[in-house]
């Protein structure tokens, strides 16, 4: 369940040189979190909003659950798709309770379940309902206004999540944060979701792949690693910098790298890095402590040591 299906999805506006997507076959699977990625003009929103029908393609077809999407009322298609776009698109007169419950109250749910399922959403987004429920849009930062429309994407609970370059107008330390809850949102819910994005270390953090577009067509597929180490072509090596080491780093656990503790004692005494945290954040935690050497954790216990030579070998590797 849950997965979307591309096939020889055309789209062709009047007037204009070329189709905005151009033969677009490929498959989401079940429960991943794709990154539509290109630069500007390429198709991705244009691809993205055929999801949902706003628009509808030339020729081709889509489906989901193997159903072919023409085949569903569109409101009865959007009301099992989240969307989330830049702006956050809160109604302005609503409250936040208000416009997390719109889809829940269009699928007519019993009020205490709506109720229920706001507060649970709030708290899941970290916003407090005690504190946020009552909120209009306007008293809310752009971040917060943003959880508040993941919130309310989340709502109905959909299979399904579109999200139309989400965090774009987000100052970088916001972003950063979202980026963080949406990676810790996917681990909990297991949603099938579309991401678009203009960001390349964006979609390298957040992608299970990576589908980049260029002139309306899919250029490559791939995760973000194989991108990096293995690019199609020169278009690739251009937009993803695939000769940036500390890119790839930024790919590469720690537990990749890392050796087993010798001595446990030792090992307190360096600092600590997450078992869970790359290569990159632990060169970066190397040059602002000057240590020669990281403990990593794993459950507050020290499970393996990481040197830059360990670093600098686990690299080499992986450019080869």
């Amino acid at each position: 369940m849950g997965n979307i299906l591309f096939e020889q999805v055309t789209l062709e506006f009047p007037g204009m040189p070329r189709p905005a997507v151009n033969q677009i076959t490929c498959e989401v699977k079940s429960g991943e979190l794709v990154v539509i990625l290109g630069p500007s003009g390429c198709g991705k929103t244009t691809l993205l909003k055929m999801v949902n029908r706003l628009y509808e393609p030339t020729s081709g077809r889509i489906s989901i659950d193997g159903q072919d999407i023409t085949r569903l009322p569109p409101t009865v298609l959007r009301r099992q798709i989240g969307y989330v776009i830049q702006q956050s698109g809160l109604f302005p007169h609503l409250t936040v309770a208000a416009n997390v419950a719109v889809v829940p109250k269009l699928l007519k749910w019993p009020q205490a379940k709506i109720r229920a399922r706001v507060e649970m959403l709030l708290d899941l987004v970290k916003l407090p309902p005690a504190e946020y429920r009552d909120r209009y849009p306007a008293q809310l930062s752009g971040g917060q206004q943003q959880r508040v429309g993941i919130a309310r994407a989340l709502a109905g609970d959909p299979a399904y999540l579109l999200m139309d370059e989400p965090f774009g107008a987000i100052d970088a330390i916001t972003r950063n944060d979202l980026q963080a809850e949406i990676l810790r949102l996917q681990r909990q819910l297991q949603k099938t979701i579309l991401f678009v994005s203009h960001d390349v270390d964006e979609a390298l953090r957040l992608g299970d792949r990576i589908l980049v577009m260029n002139a309306g067509r899919i250029v490559q597929f791939d995760k973000p690693f194989n991108l990096l180490t293995q690019p199609a072509d020169s278009f690739i090596q251009a937009l993803l910098g695939t000769d940036d080491m500390v890119r790839q780093l930024g790919l590469l656990p720690v537990t990749t790298a890392m050796i087993k503790v010798p001595n446990q004692e030792q090992a307190r005494d360096c600092p600590l890095i997450q078992a869970a945290d790359n290569l990159r954040d632990a060169l970066s935690l190397m040059l602002k402590t000057g240590t020669p050497a990281l403990t990593v954790v794993q459950a507050g216990e020290p499970v393996g040591q990481l040197t830059l030579e360990h670093i600098r070998s686990r690299a080499a590797e992986a450019n080869r």
